[in-house]
């Protein structure tokens, strides 16, 4: 019988694949791009950032409705996944992803420990979204997939770098790479202080 370190091991070395297909709403002007979520058991819901200690819709919560707890049930810590894409789908967000599969190093969601085995597959992304002109990561890690991918510079915390890439059809697509904090409460920046940093890429992406 195998030790129980022997299959921690084991586990460690297993490829996981993304389990949510982009969440691209018909004429997304942004969309938002993490790299991978943490195990199911840590979901409370089957959508992109479904742990519900992590403060992504907490964020939106408070831009879009001035209320950060507006998409949270406390009493039976689930998240309201039906009112996050409608909010998504009036405002023209989409959601997605830099990474299609990885190997956790570590048993846990941090990117620290995450190694990406297939990146995402940034022309496809961008062909299904014709209108959009603003990509954003939430993280580091995220963004170093983005400016590899693009052979450009991960952009400051906060602000954007002018990107391409050269479609299938020959065609040079051209979106701006936004760099925004994580929104893992395991960084280490308070949560009025993300809020600004999303509000304002909002209202300079003219969504707000």
């Amino acid at each position: 019988m195998l030790s129980s370190l022997c299959l921690s091991c084991m586990d460690t070395n297993k490829t996981e694949h993304h389990p949510f297909t982009p969440f691209l709403p018909e004429g997304c002007r942004v969309v938002i791009c993490g790299t991978f979520p943490p195990k199911p058991e840590k979901w409370s819901m089957d959508f992109f950032y479904p742990n519900f200690y992590n403060d992504m819709w907490r964020i939106f919560g408070l831009i879009f409705f001035n209320d950060k707890e507006h998409f949270f049930d406390k009493a039976s810590k689930t998240i309201d996944k039906k009112g996050i894409q409608d909010m998504l789908i009036s405002n023209k967000i989409g959601i997605g992803e830099t990474a299609t599969e990885v190997i956790r190093r570590k048993d846990n969601a941090s990117d620290k420990f995450l190694e990406i085995i297939t990146p995402v597959n940034l022309k496809g992304l961008m062909k299904k979204i014709p209108e959009c002109a603003d990509l954003v990561t939430t993280g580091e890690k995220a963004a170093s997939v983005i400016s590899t991918i693009t052979n450009t510079k991960i952009p400051l915390m906060g602000e954007f770098e002018d990107c391409s890439i050269m479609m299938n059809d020959g065609e040079e697509r051209k979106f701006r790479h936004w760099r925004m904090p994580s929104t893992s409460r395991a960084y280490p920046m308070k949560f009025e202080e993300k809020t600004r940093f999303y509000r304002e890429m909002l209202q300079k992406c003219g969504i707000i």
